[in-house]
């Protein structure tokens, strides 16, 4: 069997997704070697951008939340020149529609979303102490606060099943890629805090910028593509072709499903999963970077992404983005919805379709929000599935398994015994 081995064992990350990156910038901005092994052909994993008939087009509708808190750690996020959405949405029934915003970010809408037929008046007031009390409590506190579904929490606040069903299941939808609210209260209450807090977009030439300039923060060479691995140990890897490559360590950032076929002792999460429509449009529809969310259930939500990011189409069109709950949507029946939605569709183009069967990790509760990354000395795994679903637990999850290397690793080096063999 092939071997490749270096005089200074590198850490091996498995896999280049949003984990692996932040694992291995960590990693080597502590000093410390790292090798990359990715299986496709890019960097990102389910964060990538496609350029298709003059688009840059997402791999599934996809937003960036400037608050988070571990992305302003690790990004700068001033570099990726954010182009903001509006802060709230317009609700889309049968026939009616709300717009709810957020009054200090739009005051000129205060009154409208204070009138808007989504609930009553007392809902206004719950929505407005769950939202003051999540931008004032630290993360910590919510973290460690009691849990129970998102439905069960809103109800215990007082919040009414018209409010629930009109506005925050349609909305949540979308966040969490479920409609029965079945998500951990202190998932949603997190995610809440960072949508209040922060300005939420996309970055100027798509998100897969954030994936690249994570990637081009390692020294060329270290990442290396086309390279699926098939078994690791503490400190090895195999590929698909039969190399075996040795590591100091081995980290596995591979998606749940991969990796779960490689360690054994993890639990591979039920995922959910999303289909993304874009459309070109001659002009825009809507003329507002403004996201709707349809309370009928037949999307989940729809966007002009060009009105707030108009560098993600080259020649001038429209592009606009709609994204439906599971894998067996047809575009014409969501054509026809759209049509509703914005008036005649005429004249647009079905640029591409993304069905992503495994989009984000079910976080139903009791749900851990800190999964152990290290399974034992020397090898260890991080990944959205070991934190919260969404780029900030990805994040955090390879900067833990970074520390838990770095801790680690000093005495391994000192007992270091040469690589076992497959």
């Amino acid at each position: 069997m092939d071997s490749e081995r270096g005089t200074t064992e590198p850490v091996i990350v498995v896999g280049a997704g949003m984990a692996g990156l932040a694992c291995a910038v960590h990693l080597h901005e502590a000093g410390v070697p790292v090798r990359v092994l990715e299986a496709s052909d890019g960097v990102g994993g389910r964060v990538r951008t496609d350029v298709k008939d003059g688009f840059r087009l997402d791999r599934g509708y996809q937003v960036f939340i400037s608050s988070y808190p571990e992305a302003r750690r690790v990004l700068d996020i001033k570099a990726l020149d954010l182009r903001a959405f509006s802060s709230g949405v317009i609700v889309r029934g049968h026939r009616a529609s709300a717009r709810v915003m957020l009054p200090w970010r739009h005051p000129m809408h205060a009154f409208s979303a204070l009138m808007a037929g989504v609930g009553t008046l007392k809902d206004k007031a719950v929505l407005s102490a769950v939202t003051a009390r999540d931008l004032a409590m630290p993360g910590k506190v919510l973290r460690d606060a009691r849990e129970r579904r998102t439905d069960e929490e809103l109800r215990a606040w007082g919040m009414s099943p018209k409010m629930i069903d009109c506005l925050m299941r349609p909305f949540l939808a979308g966040v969490l890629l479920e409609r029965e609210l079945e998500t951990s209260s202190r998932v949603f209450h997190l995610l809440w805090r960072s949508f209040a807090r922060g300005t939420i977009g996309l970055p100027a030439l798509g998100m897969g910028e954030i994936p690249r300039r994570l990637a081009d923060r390692l020294p060329p060479g270290t990442i290396t593509l086309g390279a699926q691995v098939v078994e690791v140990s503490d400190s090895w890897v195999r590929l698909a072709d039969g190399t075996t490559i040795s590591g100091s360590a081995v980290v596995v950032a591979a998606d749940p499903q991969a990796a779960g076929r490689l360690l054994d002792e993890i639990e591979v999460p039920p995922m959910r999963s999303v289909t993304t429509f874009y459309h070109a449009a001659p002009r825009s529809p809507m003329g507002e970077p403004t996201q709707i969310v349809d309370a009928t259930g037949i999307i989940t939500d729809t966007l002009v992404v060009t009105d707030a990011a108009p560098e993600y189409s080259m020649d001038g069109r429209a592009l606009v983005s709609t994204s439906v709950l599971g894998l067996d949507a047809d575009e014409p029946v969501v054509r026809r919805r759209l049509a509703e939605i914005y008036g005649s569709t005429d004249g647009w183009e079905h640029v591409a379709t993304y069905r992503i069967p495994a989009a984000l990790p079910a976080m139903p509760p009791p749900y851990p929000l800190r999964k152990p990354v290290r399974l034992r000395d020397g090898l260890y795994v991080c990944g959205d599935h070991r934190d919260t679903g969404s780029l900030q637990g990805a994040l955090v999850s390879g900067r833990r398994a970074a520390d838990a290397v770095l801790a680690d690793l000093p005495a391994r080096t000192r007992s270091r015994r040469p690589a076992a063999r497959a």
